[in-house]
């Protein structure tokens, strides 16, 4: 598994981590109308999914802003933002924000995505900063476990994944 720390202290993460060239793992998430998202529901599609621990955090905000920004600008491109927040934060959120090109989606019941990628941080019930990107067929073409939590992940790496990937 990833070797992950948040705010200094090191965490267990629970689940399957996943590689580059897997077959991307199949999950449940909610919407900010607590209806169901999937993998599946975006077959066709680059998926580019920034996970972070909490949407009401700086290093969090800042991320969800940056690829709702570069979503705009890639086609073709899905981009889910993946927390355990509850999805009214979530919708709350992206309302004050004027998020409307990244999709927000909730964990928290299941925990289905954060197992499924091995970003679960057990001690803290959260899920570790990372990012995935999946291509058209459902193969994972790039993934990092941000090393510590309350670090940005590498946006300009994410994003030509995003624009690699068919």
């Amino acid at each position: 598994m990833a070797s992950v720390t948040f705010k200094g202290n090191p965490v267990t993460l629970v689940g399957t981590e996943v590689k580059v060239g897997d077959k991307a793992p199949s999950f449940t998430v909610l919407a900010n109308d607590l209806s169901p998202v999937t993998l599946e529901d975006s077959k066709g599609h680059v998926r580019l999914i920034s996970v972070v621990p909490s949407i009401d955090t700086g290093v969090c905000d800042a991320q969800t802003r940056r690829f709702n920004e570069e979503a705009a600008k890639l086609d073709n491109v899905k981009v889910l933002t993946v927390s355990v927040d509850l999805p009214f934060a979530q919708k709350r959120w992206c309302a004050a924000a004027g998020i409307d090109n990244v999709q927000t989606v909730s964990d928290h019941r299941d925990l289905s995505f954060g197992e499924a990628y091995g970003v679960v941080m057990q001690e803290l019930r959260l899920l570790a900063r990372s990012v995935f990107v999946i291509d058209a067929n459902d193969t994972v073409t790039y993934v990092e476990y941000v090393s510590e939590g309350t670090d940005h992940p590498n946006y300009e790496a994410a994003i030509e994944a995003a624009k690699a990937a068919k």
